[in-house]
């Protein structure tokens, strides 16, 4: 294998956090896993790097997960079955779908990173989890030394979570990722239950909105308030929502009204992350080359210049600061490396 000895990593974070990985792989084919030398190695598996904080150098190897592909690989009297390489894009494999004529993936635009790092996550946006139309993950198992195919139903997804990320195969290289099989119903249905969404579509005049209509407006939305990594770096949102239980909620609810609540199927609730952060006065102010975004609280930016330990720090101010005020703990999404 032709490895790539201390390469700068930070054009492949979105938060353009400064790294070196002593040596680095992208890796176009899924056989290419299979070969021995890679087994041995300490690895970490890269994906698009949305979702990712580098702390510093990482003294092992990187495999960059940049296999291609799109195609139709079935479909029944019910739905499609669409397949993607790790490797793709993910906001462009979904503008694909809709190219295509199979709609389900809309509500998803815009998010950034690789085909193969949504299911790890378990991405979600607008009232939509993209294992709620997951078919398939296929993988490459170090350990193994072996392909598996996991089925849905055993992939244990939940907000932001999945087998993958419980496992901490995402952290310790085990598993990568190599295909994702989607399969989308032609029984098809918008959904608009987020008031910005509607909101955005009333304001275009548009009732009953086709599945390109509707991520036109998410793509909208997204833009407006999200600022573009190649411009301000950043990692999305960078906290989950925090889910309490329903005792918790409802005294919240007493001291802070126009706290955004969303009531979840086991009892919970779920608690609006951006808004406790601005409410706690992080909403545009930063620590030094770090802050959270002027436009959305919960998007923490990279002002220039600024590396992982400057991140942390940031992180763990307004984790006090909302906890200080609110109670709550944060916990932030992106994988730290």
């Amino acid at each position: 294998m032709l490895f790539e000895p201390n390469v700068d990593l930070a054009p492949f974070n979105t938060l353009a956090l400064p790294g070196r990985a002593a040596r680095y792989l992208a890796i176009s084919t899924a056989n290419q896993l299979a070969d021995g030398e890679l087994a041995t190695a300490r690895r970490f598996i890269l994906g698009g790097g949305s979702n990712l904080v580098l702390s510093g150098d990482f003294d092992g190897l990187v495999l960059h997960m940049a296999i291609p592909g799109k195609r139709l690989v079935g479909e029944d009297a019910e739905a499609w079955y669409i397949e993607a390489g790790a490797g793709e894009n993910w906001h462009d494999f979904v503008q694909w779908t809709l190219a295509q004529g199979w709609p389900g993936l809309e509500n998803l635009s815009l998010i950034p990173g690789t085909v193969g790092a949504a299911p790890i996550q378990n991405i979600g946006a607008y009232g939509l989890e993209v294992g709620e139309l997951l078919h398939t993950v296929s993988a490459w198992d170090f350990e193994k030394r072996a392909f598996f195919a996991f089925d849905r139903s055993i992939c244990r997804f939940a907000y932001r979570d999945s087998l993958f990320k419980q496992e901490g195969w995402h952290l310790n290289g085990r598993i990568a990722i190599t295909a994702v099989v989607f399969r989308l119903p032609k029984v098809w249905q918008p959904r608009l239950r987020y008031a910005e969404l509607a909101q955005e579509l009333a304001a275009r005049q548009i009732a009953t909105p086709s599945a390109r209509e509707v991520a036109n407006a998410i793509i909208a939305i997204r833009q407006r308030k999200l600022p573009d990594p190649a411009v301000t770096p950043n990692a999305g949102s960078f906290f989950h929502n925090p889910v309490v239980d329903a005792a918790r909620a409802a005294e919240l609810a007493t001291s802070h009204p126009t706290l955004p609540r969303y009531p979840q199927p086991d009892g919970r609730v779920k608690l609006a992350a951006g808004w406790l952060i601005e409410q706690a006065g992080w909403k545009g102010k930063a620590l030094g080359p770090v802050g959270m975004y002027e436009k959305q609280a919960l998007v923490l930016v990279n002002r220039g210049g600024a590396n992982g330990a400057d991140v942390k720090r940031t992180m763990a101010a307004v984790q006090h600061d909302v906890r200080a005020k609110f109670g709550v703990n944060l916990t932030p999404e992106p994988i730290f490396l």
